[in-house]
């Protein structure tokens, strides 16, 4: 299906939207990968708030232009899938996670503000935490200081308890 001008200005522009507030892109190619499997990686990439489409490379070239992920054009080859997360590990996660189970899915490159990833990289910063993840560790991990203090002070009191008994 072709897109008519007013169409392809409105993608430029919702693509662009992303891109402004986007810490990280992941391109992959999805060439053999079925109806099923592209449904299925969607859903996942709703689940973790990253914006996943198939478009036309020149469309995307154009919403890049002339911001921090403009380096990835010359990657925009091909039959892509475009990823586009405000975290910075959401759209690698998902799309590695997919590529891992899926032999067609094949990462082609990624891009974090004003730094192109290879696909080892991609495959990088999707092994990092993500900021939930990081958030989630760094709440338990203050929560934990005041028990350990709880338990020692119980201890300790205790400990005089049995001394004075």
């Amino acid at each position: 299906m072709s897109l008519n001008l007013t169409e392809k200005k409105e993608v430029v522009a919702e693509v662009a939207a992303q891109v402004a507030n986007a810490q990280a892109i992941v391109l992959a190619e999805y060439r053999g990968i079925g109806v099923a499997n592209m449904t299925k990686l969607r859903a996942e990439a709703r689940n973790a708030g990253v914006f996943l489409r198939v478009l036309k490379n020149t469309l995307v070239r154009r919403a890049v232009e002339g911001t921090p992920f403009a380096a990835l054009a010359d990657d925009m080859v091909g039959p892509l899938v475009y990823g586009i997360s405000t975290d910075p590990v959401a759209a690698a996660k998902v799309m590695n996670n997919f590529a891992k189970d899926n032999e067609l899915f094949v990462l082609k490159a990624g891009s974090m503000p004003n730094e192109r990833l290879d696909v080892a990289g991609v495959q990088a910063l999707a092994s990092t935490l993500s900021r939930d993840e990081l958030l989630s560790k760094l709440a338990g991990t203050l929560n934990e200081v005041p028990t350990k203090f709880a338990r020692a002070i119980a201890a300790i009191r205790d400990e005089k308890e049995k001394q004075a008994a």
